[in-house]
């Protein structure tokens, strides 16, 4: 059997992990990628349901590593404004990108369907010389050893007839989700709990255009966020429910269902109308107790999973995998092993850190807002409105929005020149 020889190996070929590939591209590491469907290359007319809100740090990581191109040609949705209120109450806040000049950005971040992230990343790492995608193919077994590790593909032909790949690899990383293979293969424990809440999705057209704002309604039931998409009188909608409530939302007629998210939404757009299936998904929090192993390292959903109240998911998954990337290539340039545990600790540091300061800023936020007891109420209500009258506090919380605080990757801090990269 032809066995194939790696520096890096990642296992799941979504946003996160051809993040990683892309990211590595035209290096002196060799890079496969194991990916179990070969997603489309071609755009159907009517808008996918899974969207995801990209910072500023996002999309400076995408246009590095050559994938922002593509995603500029297709579908997306620059947003430049930012609202967030609380139901039956006068607590409020407003965010504009013109309004912060030291980040020179001029939207807060974009919104862009699931699937044309995946497709424009896909193209970026496919054109790489160094990289190569194994598709479709899934992971049969992986056996850890001193100086590497060897994995067993299983996967199809274009004759569709069963095929069998052998691979070493010097790091294997896990890109393959919340309920990541490796991760178990690897026996890493994970922390979680349920929120106890479903996120109900789905495309819809208002009565009133969206004005490239994203708008975010607390009420003591739940939260819901419209998200502009590139049609002016087009949203998507990620409405935070408990489980029973989503439900029912998803299996109701489409007249019930539009009367109850436009009374749920304040009637700020107008009439909203459904224009797509329905999706509903549980939310839960993941974190795993180790990033990194012997050999191993984990990053996004694999790694970490946080309620979608402020869209962060997708982007904490864009950092790890930059910083991953920038101590690779740090880390292989001065000769190091780097699979060695030694080598990857100072990713693990740096990327728990980050994700626990998320999960714990999530869950304060969501416990904040929960409930409607009146004292608890006035209190947020009044901090809402401070924080909107102070000018550097207001400048904090948009920085936040946009993803440029903290320590970030070389990739995510601003757009390289060609003499940077």
């Amino acid at each position: 059997m032809n066995i194939q020889s790696f520096d890096v190996t990642i296992i799941g070929g979504g946003m996160v992990g051809l993040a990683l590939a892309s990211a590595l591209a035209n290096s002196e590491l060799k890079v496969a990628v194991i990916e179990g469907k070969t997603p489309p290359m071609i755009i159907p007319d009517e808008h996918e349901i899974r969207v995801s809100a990209l910072s500023a740090a996002s999309k400076n990581l995408l246009t590095n590593i050559g994938a922002w191109p593509y995603i500029a040609q297709n579908r997306h949705q620059p947003y430049s404004n930012m609202s967030v209120w609380e139901k039956d109450s006068f607590g409020k806040i407003a965010f504009d990108a013109s309004s912060i000049k030291s980040a020179n950005e001029a939207s807060l971040g974009a919104i862009v369907e699931n699937s044309i992230v995946q497709q424009a990343l896909w193209q970026a790492a496919d054109a790489a010389p160094n990289v190569t995608l194994f598709h479709p193919f899934h992971c049969q077994s992986v056996a850890m050893g001193e100086r590497e590790t060897w994995l067993t593909l299983v996967g199809a032909s274009d004759d569709n007839k069963h095929v069998t790949q052998s691979l070493t690899s010097k790091l294997v990383v896990g890109a393959d989700g919340a309920n990541s293979w490796l991760r178990k293969q690897a026996d890493i424990p994970m922390t979680s709990w349920d929120y106890g809440h479903h996120a109900l999705v789905a495309t819809i057209e208002t009565d009133m255009p969206h004005d490239n704002t994203a708008r975010q309604i607390f009420s003591p039931d739940g939260i819901l966020a419209f998200l502009p998409l590139n049609e002016p009188n087009l949203s998507s909608i990620v409405w935070s429910q408990s489980p029973d409530s989503a439900q029912q939302l998803r299996d109701c007629d489409d007249i019930a269902f539009n009367r109850a998210l436009t009374a749920a939404f304040d009637n700020r757009l107008g009439y909203c109308q459904v224009k797509s299936a329905r999706g509903v998904f549980p939310l839960t929090m993941r974190f795993s107790q180790s990033f990194a192993k012997e050999r191993i390292a984990l990053i996004g959903d694999a790694a970490h999973t946080i309620h979608p109240l402020a869209g962060l998911g997708v982007n904490l998954g864009f950092l790890d995998a930059a910083a991953l990337a920038q101590e690779l290539l740090k880390n292989h340039k001065q000769g190091k092993d780097i699979g060695e545990l030694a080598n990857l600790r100072h990713f693990e540091r740096w990327r728990k850190s980050d994700a626990i300061q998320m999960i714990a800023a999530m869950e304060g936020f969501k416990q904040l807002f929960a409930g409607d007891n009146p004292l608890k109420k006035l209190v947020r209500d009044i901090g809402l409105v401070a924080v909107d009258k102070i000018t550097p506090a207001k400048e904090v919380f948009i920085k936040h929005a946009m993803g440029l605080t903290g320590d970030l990757p070389e990739l995510s801090k601003s757009v390289l020149s060609k003499a940077d990269s």
